[in-house]
């Protein structure tokens, strides 16, 4: 409605309505360009975890697990949970992480002892789910950089694992010392709540929040013999790969992480799911059709938000706004034209995820902002749409000092983003 009345005023209504035509075809166009990439990756992560990449790194982050939430037993089904939530989330495997997220928070409120108020186990572990620290490549990020053309989809990378490294620690740090805080000054003598209505199992067959054990049987011979070969062919290949840059004054080693990073995931995910004795074809067919669904869910989202950001351009109030904000961002090395971006994040992700696409077309995918806004995607979480469902599910009340924790978390991510392309990018 404001930048309905914005164009009348600024004599914009022509471009206004026809934006309103475009960004519906456009958003339709974006989400079919996205399904092929969506089926192949998703189906490949899901190789990966079928071959036992998940229960690995869930057994390599239990010692943590133990020293953070010294309150939770070891062999309590919430240690498990979470632990699982925490790995899903490193793999970048976020439909898998929701489901162990809410069996977390249900089992907790098991240890609670105060009904309808967070424990400091719900506040830490909300912390880190919604600043976790993210290995893969963001998938849909990268794909939406391809479709615009972009040079090199997987730049932000590294910057996003920047990011999301400083949101974490950010975010825990928060937490750890608002809990101090908050116990010091007796502010949970004045909470007295009760629970929210129970709405049912919110988990439902997903819930098995067992930590997956390791292959019964070791591969054969023969599939040993072929992983490690492959393996050691690659890295003879990248070796050579690395001499030729080296001697060429005009390469550089970016040129390779352009060129090999990708392959090199693929290869590592079929070779998880060959070592783990899995099926490949067929897992890679069943994480394919999780991509599809994902890619249909996620039309209504991006038609919406498209239209309302491509309104809000056209109308110029878009460039109002940065005309106010810019002198004030600019210096602090935050282009005002990221700002929507940056605030929208913790919010929505797929209107964050939209208003992205949105401004990679009209940016670039390969500037500056383009790139700062690709690793904001990656850098922070949907802050307050994850604290609604995971309180929710535990029937909490009362979060104290959770959504202070979280929002540091956030704040660190978007600042630490910004160094990162900064210092990656200039």
């Amino acid at each position: 409605m404001s930048a309905v009345l914005v164009a009348a005023f600024t004599g914009h209504m022509e471009e206004t309505y026809q934006a309103l035509l475009d960004a519906p075809k456009d958003a339709v166009g974006l989400v079919i360009g996205l399904v092929g990439g969506m089926v192949l990756f998703l189906g490949l992560l899901n190789v990966a975890r079928e071959g036992g990449l998940l229960g690995w790194l869930a057994r390599r982050l239990h010692p943590l697990m133990r020293r953070l939430f010294p309150d939770v037993p070891a062999d309590h089904p919430a240690m498990s949970a979470m632990i699982l939530n925490m790995a899903a989330n490193i793999l970048g495997l976020g439909n898998a992480a929701t489901p162990f997220g809410l069996k977390a928070m249900v089992e907790l409120r098991k240890l609670n002892p105060r009904p309808g108020v967070a424990s400091d186990s719900m506040a830490l572990f909300l912390a880190i789910n919604t600043s976790s620290v993210t290995l893969m490549p963001p998938l849909g990020t990268m794909l939406i950089r391809e479709a615009a053309g972009s040079a090199d989809p997987l730049a932000f990378w590294i910057p996003t694992v920047i990011a999301t490294t400083a949101s974490t620690i950010a975010a825990v740090t928060a937490c750890l010392l608002l809990r101090r805080l908050w116990k010091a000054r007796g502010w949970d003598d004045d909470l007295e709540v009760s629970e929210l209505e129970d709405a049912g199992d919110p988990i439902g067959a997903a819930g098995d929040a067992r930590i997956p054990d390791p292959p019964a049987e070791s591969p054969s011979a023969g599939r040993r013999l072929l992983v490690w070969g492959v393996a050691l062919a690659l890295l003879v290949a990248l070796g050579l790969e690395i001499d030729r840059i080296l001697a060429d004054p005009d390469a550089s080693l970016r040129s390779i992480l352009r060129g090999w990073l990708l392959p090199l995931l693929v290869v590592f995910f079929l070779l998880v799911g060959l070592s783990g004795r899995v099926k490949v074809y067929e897992a890679a067919v069943a994480g394919g059709r999780e991509g599809l669904d994902v890619a249909v869910r996620i039309v209504p989202f991006l038609v919406i938000i498209l239209a309302a950001v491509a309104l809000f351009r056209a109308s110029g109030a878009l460039d109002l706004l940065i005309a106010l904000l810019d002198p004030i961002t600019r210096p602090l090395g935050l282009p005002a034209e990221a700002l929507p971006m940056a605030l929208l994040r913790p919010l929505s992700g797929s209107g964050a995820f939209g208003v992205m696409s949105e401004i990679l077309q009209a940016e670039g995918p390969d500037t500056f902002t383009g790139l700062l806004v690709s690793t904001f995607q990656g850098s922070t979480e949907t802050t307050f749409y994850v604290l609604a469902i995971y309180l929710g599910a535990a029937r909490v009340r009362a979060g104290r000092y959770t959504l202070a924790a979280c929002l540091c978390g956030d704040v660190a991510g978007l600042v630490a983003a910004t160094w990162a392309c900064h210092l990656f990018f200039g």
